[in-house]
C-alpha cells in the first residue's frame, strides 16, 4: 500500500478501465473489440451501395423501384430455374440419401458431372479429383485467394473487376495490383501493362469472361496472348467463368481451360446464372492444369486443407448437380440467350439517346453494361454516386455506381430484366439526365 493506504494502478487497469471501484466492486471495462482488418478490408461493396440506395428512394412515389443494380436473373418473373432442375432438386431431398454431412471436398456424383461438363469445351479431360465443390462462387473466390497469400505476395485483378477479389485479398494481406480493361477494345485487357506490374512476388491474374461489370466476351487470340504472358510471367490465371456461355453477340465463350497445357488454370464457377438459381449456392474450383504445376506446387493440396476447415454446399442440392447439369434442355437456356440479347439491345439504343451517358462497347454476354457518365454536362451532379442516389430518389431507378466496381464516373447496369420494364426505368433515366442537364 502507498499514499496512505491507496492501491498502486498497474499499467493494465489504466489501458482498460479494469481497476477496482469504491466499495471494494470491481469496476470492469469489457476487453474486447472487433477485428478492424474486416470492416477495412471489405471496402466499397455492391451490396453495401445497393443497400445505401434503395434507403435514398422517395417512398412517396408510387412508381414502382426498377432494380437495374443487381445481378440475381431470378428476382424478375422472366427468369425461372428450369422444371429439370426443381424436380432433381425434390428428388434428391425426398430421397433421404442426402441429408448428412458431405465430403469437405464435395460428393463424388457432383464432382464427376462437373468434370464432364467442363471437359465438353476442353482437348483434355478433366476427373472428379480436379473439381471442388463450394458455396457458390464467392467461396470459391475465397479459397483460391486464401490459398495463394503467401507473404510478400501480390495478385493481378482487372479494373473494373468484381470487387469481392479485392476484399478477400485485402482481408487475406495479398498486395493488389490493378491491371486496366480497355473500354476502346471492347473492354480487353491491357497485355503491356501486366508485363510491367507483374514481378517474382505475382502469384496469380484474374479473369473474368464473359465479363462482369462490363458485359464482354474476349476473343480465342487474345485469351491466348494472356495465357502466353502469364506463363512467361510464371503465374497461374484465376478464370471466373460464372456467366460461361451466356453470349449473344459475335464472340463464342471459351474457357480459359483450353489453355491449361499453357499456364495453369483455376476456374471458378457456378450454377447460378445460367441455370438462374443464384440462391442456391452451389458453385466450383476446377483445375485446368494437363501438366501438372499445380499440384507441384502444392496449390491443389492448399485447396483440400482449405476446404477441410470450411464448409461445403448442402448435400441435397450436390446430389442434384448431375441431373440438372445433364438434362436441362438446350430449349431453356435459349429462352434465356434469347431474353438477355433483346434486353442488351434495348439497353444500348436507350443509353445512346441520353446525352451525358456514353457507352463504349455493346455488351456481347453476362448481363452488365458499363457507361460512362459526363458530369460537366450536368449541373450539380458531383459523380456517380451521387448520380445514382439523386437518381433512386427522383426516380425510383437502383443502379450500381462504377466506384463499385473500381471506375469512378462510370455505371453498371443490369439489363437481365423483363424489357418494358428496362425501357420504363431508361426512360426515366433519361428525364433524370434531362431535368439536371446545364443550361447552355
Amino acid at each position: 500500500m502507498e499514499n496512505g493506504g491507496a492501491k498502486k494502478e498497474c499499467a493494465f487497469e489504466k489501458e482498460n478501465g479494469c481497476g477496482g471501484g469504491g466499495g471494494g466492486v470491481m469496476k470492469k471495462k469489457w476487453c474486447f473489440k472487433a477485428n478492424e482488418s474486416i470492416s477495412s478490408a471489405s471496402g466499397i461493396t455492391i451490396r453495401g451501395t445497393l443497400a445505401m440506395l434503395m434507403g435514398s428512394r422517395n417512398l412517396n412515389d408510387s412508381r414502382e423501384t426498377i432494380p437495374l443494380g443487381h445481378g440475381d436473373p431470378s428476382a424478375f418473373p422472366c427468369f425461372k430455374a428450369s422444371l429439370v432442375a426443381e424436380d432433381a432438386i425434390v428428388e434428391s431431398l425426398r430421397s433421404a440419401k442426402f441429408n448428412s454431412y458431405s465430403p469437405s471436398v464435395g460428393i463424388q456424383p457432383a464432382r464427376s458431372a462437373v468434370a464432364q461438363y467442363l471437359s465438353r469445351d476442353l482437348t483434355y479431360k478433366l476427373s472428379a479429383q480436379d473439381v471442388f465443390l463450394t458455396v457458390g462462387c464467392i467461396q470459391s473466390i475465397e479459397v483460391v485467394v486464401s490459398v495463394l497469400a503467401r507473404p510478400g505476395a501480390n495478385i493481378l485483378l482487372p479494373r473494373p473487376g468484381f470487387p469481392i477479389y479485392e476484399s478477400r485479398a485485402n482481408f487475406s494481406h495479398l498486395e493488389i495490383r490493378h491491371f486496366d480493361l480497355l473500354p476502346e477494345s471492347g473492354w480487353e485487357v491491357d497485355i503491356d501493362q501486366i508485363k510491367v506490374l507483374a514481378d517474382e512476388n505475382t502469384v496469380a491474374i484474374v479473369m473474368i469472361n464473359p465479363g462482369n461489370p462490363c458485359g464482354n466476351v474476349l476473343s480465342y487470340q487474345h485469351m491466348k496472348k494472356i495465357a502466353e504472358t502469364a506463363k512467361k510471367l510464371g503465374i497461374l490465371i484465376i478464370s471466373d467463368e460464372v456467366y460461361g456461355h451466356l453470349t449473344f453477340g459475335d464472340k463464342k465463350f471459351i474457357p480459359m481451360g483450353v489453355f491449361g497445357s499453357i499456364a495453369p488454370v483455376l476456374t471458378v464457377g457456378s450454377i447460378s446464372k445460367k441455370w438462374i438459381v443464384p440462391g442456391w449456392r452451389l458453385g466450383w474450383i476446377a483445375v485446368n492444369d494437363p501438366n501438372g504445376f499445380l499440384k507441384e506446387a502444392k496449390i491443389v493440396e492448399g485447396i483440400i486443407g482449405y476446404m477441410n476447415i470450411s464448409t461445403d454446399p448442402a448435400t441435397f442440392i450436390q446430389a442434384a448437380v448431375p441431373r440438372i447439369l445433364e438434362d436441362t434442355t438446350e430449349e431453356f437456356f435459349k429462352n434465356t440467350i434469347s431474353i438477355l440479347r433483346e434486353s442488351a439491345e434495348i439497353c444500348y439504343d436507350e443509353i445512346n439517346e441520353i446525352n451525358c451517358i456514353y457507352c463504349p462497347h455493346k455488351p456481347d454476354g453476362s448481363m452488365f453494361v458499363m457507361v460512362k457518365i459526363d458530369t460537366s454536362l450536368l449541373e450539380d451532379i458531383i459523380d456517380d454516386i451521387d448520380f445514382c442516389t439523386k437518381l433512386a430518389k427522383e426516380e425510383n431507378v437502383i443502379v450500381l455506381p462504377g466506384i463499385a466496381v473500381g471506375l469512378k464516373n462510370w455505371l453498371r447496369i443490369t439489363f437481365a430484366i423483363e424489357s418494358p420494364r428496362l425501357q420504363d426505368a431508361l426512360r426515366r433515366m433519361k428525364a433524370f439526365c434531362d431535368r439536371h442537364a446545364k443550361q447552355l
